[in-house]
C-alpha cells in the first residue's frame, strides 16, 4: 500500500518510522507480553513509558523546574473552560485577543465563569492579522491574558510573544506546539490538545507554572483541577495511556532529527516553498497577511470557486488528501505539521502548477 500525503488539520499526519515502531509493538512492548494498550497505568511498564514522555518535553522545551507538565484529557475544547476554573483565582474578568475562530470558542467558553475582555481584535478584516501589541487594550487586574498561538482554522500564527506585564499570559498551542522553540518562562500556562504535532487525538497537554496552581473555583471537578493533578502527577484519573506512549515515541523522532530547532528549519522551508509558489501567480491566492502566516496551516483560494471540486478531486488521484478548507471559511487548506516531509509539499506545488495550467 502507498501512502499518502495527508494534509489534515487534525488529526494528523505521524512520523512514519513512529507508526512502525508503534505496530512492532502492538502486541507485545518490550518483551512484556502485553500492548500499551491493555497496561495497567499503575503498573511498573506503563509508569516507566510515562515517566520517559514527560523527561523528553521538558527537555525538548526547556521547561523551567517550577513548572508542572500535566497530561490532561478533553483537548483544547475542555481547556478552554479548565483554564478559567483554575486561574481566576478571585478575579472577575480575564483579557482574550480574537484572532479567529479557536479564539472565539476560547472567549464564549470562558464567559460562562468570569467577565472577558476582548483586548483586541482582527474580526473587522476577516481574521487575516495579528493585531498589533500597542492597539491592546489590556486590564492589570485581569486574571489572565489568553491567546490562541495559532489558528488552525484561518491560518495566522503569532511570530512574537507578547509582552502582558505581570498579569500571566496563557497561549492555546494546539497547532504549533514543537514546531519551533518556545520560551516557556515566558508564559503563565500553555495548553494544546496533541493531535496535530505530538499524536493522536486523546491526549492534552498542559504547562503551568507552579504558583498558579491552588486556588480552582469551587466547581472545578477533581479531574480538571491542575492542582490535584499535579500532585498526582497526571494520575488523578486513568490517563490516556496510548496517546502518551505515541506522544513519548515523537518527542524521541524530535529528538533524533536534531530537537525544535531543526524542526523549525523544516517547517520554514516547506511553508516558504508553497507561500512562495501562491504568490507567484494569480490562480491561487493566499488571503493571510504576511507577517502572520502560519507555518503549520496555509489556506488558499482558486481565483474560481467552481472549481474547487474539480481541484479536490484531482488532488485525491494523486495521493494528495484532506485539503478543503474548513467549513467556516471554505477554499482549501494545506495542514503541514512536523511529520509532512517536504516531499508532500513538493508534490502538493507540483500538482498547483499543473491545475493552473490546465484551467488558468
Amino acid at each position: 500500500m502507498t501512502r499518502v500525503y495527508n494534509f489534515s488539520a487534525g488529526p494528523a499526519v505521524l512520523p512514519e518510522p513512529v507508526l512502525r515502531q508503534a505496530a512492532a509493538e502492538m502486541l507485545d512492548w518490550q518483551g512484556s507480553g502485553m500492548s500499551v494498550m491493555e497496561m495497567s497505568h499503575r503498573g511498573k511498564e506503563f509508569m516507566s513509558i510515562h515517566a520517559e514522555a514527560l523527561h523528553l518535553l521538558r527537555e525538548l522545551l526547556d521547561v523551567p523546574a517550577n513548572y508542572k507538565i500535566l497530561f490532561m484529557q478533553g483537548g483544547a475544547i475542555a481547556e478552554n473552560a479548565i483554564v478559567p476554573m483554575n486561574l481566576l483565582r478571585g478575579h472577575t474578568s480575564a483579557d482574550y485577543v480574537d484572532t479567529g475562530e479557536w479564539s472565539k470558542r476560547s472567549i464564549q467558553e470562558a464567559g460562562k465563569y468570569c467577565t472577558v475582555n476582548i483586548a483586541a481584535s482582527s474580526r473587522a478584516s476577516g481574521y487575516t492579522h495579528i493585531p498589533p501589541r500597542e492597539s491592546w487594550k489590556l486590564d492589570p487586574n485581569a486574571a489572565y491574558v489568553h491567546i490562541c498561538a495559532n489558528e488552525t482554522i484561518g491560518g495566522v500564527e503569532y511570530h512574537f510573544t507578547p509582552e502582558v506585564g505581570e498579569v500571566p499570559l496563557v497561549a492555546d498551542v494546539s497547532s504549533n506546539i514543537l514546531s519551533r522553540p518556545l520560551d516557556v518562562s515566558k508564559y503563565g500556562l500553555i495548553y494544546g490538545g496533541a493531535q496535530k504535532n505530538i499524536g493522536p487525538a486523546g491526549l492534552t497537554i498542559v504547562i503551568v507554572r507552579e504558583d498558579l496552581l491552588g486556588r480552582s473555583l469551587p466547581v472545578t471537578p477533581s479531574a480538571f483541577d491542575y492542582g490535584e493533578q499535579a500532585a498526582a502527577d497526571s494520575m488523578l484519573n486513568t490517563p490516556p495511556t496510548y496517546a502518551i506512549y505515541i506522544a513519548g515515541l515523537v518527542f524521541k523522532w524530535i529528538k533524533a532529527r536534531g530537537g525544535l530547532a531543526a524542526m523549525e528549519a523544516h517547517n520554514r522551508a516547506k511553508a516558504a516553498l508553497l507561500y512562495d509558489y501562491l504568490d507567484s501567480q494569480d490562480f491561487f491566492s493566499s488571503p493571510i497577511d504576511k507577517n502572520c502566516r502560519s507555518l503549520m496551516n496555509v489556506p488558499f483560494r482558486l481565483r474560481d470557486a467552481t472549481l474547487d471540486a474539480k481541484f479536490l478531486e484531482g488532488a485525491q488521484a494523486r495521493g494528495l488528501v484532506q485539503l478543503k478548507g474548513h467549513r467556516v471559511v471554505g477554499g482549501m487548506r494545506a495542514s503541514i505539521y512536523n511529520a509532512m516531509p517536504i516531499e508532500g509539499v513538493q508534490a502538493l506545488v507540483a500538482y498547483l502548477k499543473e491545475f493552473a495550467a490546465q484551467h488558468g
